[in-house]
């Protein structure tokens, strides 16, 4: 690893979103065992966040429970915030939702996030197997005061009744959104999570909009930016962008074929004869990332804050070679200088004071 001193703001966090990605030839099963490695991973390297996202029907990904996926997270680990990037209401119950997070924070108290979002199912069909439309999204901003007042007991869409254990318990909040979602984050008083990374002058719109519209709320005093996308470290130029490859060939494939596949080898895609529009799709997934050496992704991450004012950034990596990526994480704590979290004391033993 290079040695350079970092210049990297100290005060902002580094958080991670693993989607669970399904890799060519293996069953679900082990992406979801391998996000549980992954975030025991980045807890010893001092991330501060490890959020499981939600997707339905697709075969590419196979986290389809956040909710469950995080309790498994939270249990092998014990100092990284764990949580959903995210659970997305339309989906569901907001009283569901509000039982499911008051049952994480009340086995792992102090560590959970709440992350939620308004997209719907990938395709009709899963829509249509979900039980709900696409004019569902239309009402977030309803589901999202209804779920929140469910923890401050303040819900009157069902009066008489009170979520066990979440009703007066403290999990944070967070909105997953651009645009329009972003206005209903400042209007609620919420921490926005917004990306990604390639579209930036949309992404500063977003932010300066949200920032302007935010009214303080008993969850939020002031606004607070969460910027994602995906950053990939290596040796070389070459070798980071080569970690993109199998995530752009994926949505290339998606775009142009209707589904999103496991996740294939770099080498095998790169061989690939593509057809016109493939290949547009698919070097169009390569632009705008954030990946190189420690030094350079250091310094596109410290614009990136300087532009949007972030106080977090969520890395949302994903790519086919497993200890290439647990080695991108690496390198990255490394260029922004993060330290190894202290562990807690176990029962019995004297903790570090202050």
């Amino acid at each position: 690893m290079s040695s350079f001193a970092s210049d990297f703001p100290g005060a902002v966090r580094l958080s991670v979103l693993d989607r669970s990605r399904v890799r060519e030839g293996e069953e679900p099963g082990r992406a979801l065992r391998e996000t549980v490695l992954l975030a025991r991973e980045v807890e010893a390297l001092g991330y501060h966040r490890f959020w499981v996202s939600e997707h339905h029907g697709v075969p590419g990904v196979a986290g389809s429970a956040p909710t469950v996926l995080a309790a498994a997270v939270a249990a092998a680990t014990s100092t990284v915030r764990v949580g959903t990037g995210g659970v997305m209401l339309p989906n569901h119950r907001p009283f569901v939702v509000a039982e499911q997070f008051g049952v994480l924070e009340s086995l792992f108290p102090g560590r959970i996030d709440m992350g939620v979002g308004r997209s719907l199912g990938f395709t009709d069909g899963v829509r249509r197997a979900l039980g709900h439309d696409k004019e569902e999204a239309g009402r977030f901003g309803e589901q999202l005061a209804e779920l929140l007042g469910w923890f401050t007991g303040g819900q009157t869409a069902h009066p008489g009744v009170h979520a066990r254990p979440a009703e007066g318990l403290r999990v944070p909040p967070f909105v997953l959104a651009m645009g329009e979602g972003a206005s209903i984050a400042a209007e609620a008083g919420l921490p926005l999570v917004i990306g990604d990374l390639r579209g930036r002058s949309r992404l500063l719109a977003a932010v300066e909009a949200y920032r302007s519209a935010f009214r303080p709320s008993a969850w939020a005093a002031e606004p607070y930016v969460v910027v994602a996308g995906t950053v990939a470290v290596a040796g070389d130029e070459e070798e980071a962008r080569r970690l993109l490859v199998p995530e752009a060939w994926a949505m290339a494939h998606a775009r142009t074929r209707g589904d999103y596949p496991p996740l294939a080898p770099a080498g095998r895609i790169e061989a690939l004869e593509m057809t016109p529009k493939q290949r547009g799709f698919y070097e169009d997934g390569l632009r705008g990332h954030l990946y190189g050496t420690e030094e350079r992704v250091a310094e596109e991450l410290e614009r990136v804050v300087k532009e949007t004012g972030a106080q977090e950034v969520l890395v949302t990596t994903s790519t086919y070679d497993r200890a290439a990526l647990a080695e991108s994480f690496r390198r990255l704590a490394h260029a922004v200088g993060l330290r190894a979290p202290v562990p807690p004391a176990r029962p019995g033993q004297s903790g570090p004071t202050g």
